[in-house]
């Protein structure tokens, strides 16, 4: 798995979850997290972006429900085989 150093600033005056969700969609698109690979765990995204894990949660539960990944009941989240078609868009509610 890719651990990555915290690199990215979040605008505290827009949503957190959008833009850690659109992050991690940027990741699976640009092959950081290719398909079939395991993502962090909420609690890892959490860390990295210095959010609680109840945003982390509701971002990567966005990600989920766009298509992006898969979870296996006691394996952890992967990124989906098929993706969905990218928007360029940001994420929405």
């Amino acid at each position: 798995m890719v651990t990555h150093a915290r690199f990215m600033d979040l605008d505290r005056t827009r949503p957190l979850w959008r833009q850690i969700a659109a992050e991690i969609i940027r990741r699976i698109e640009d092959g950081t997290y290719p398909p079939g690979s395991r993502v962090p765990s909420t609690l890892e995204i959490a860390q990295e972006f210095g959010v609680v894990n109840a945003t982390a949660a509701k971002a990567m539960r966005h990600v989920r429900e766009q298509g992006w990944t898969r979870g296996e009941v006691g394996l952890g989240t992967f990124v989906a085989d098929q993706l969905p078609p990218a928007s360029g868009e940001a994420p929405t509610a």
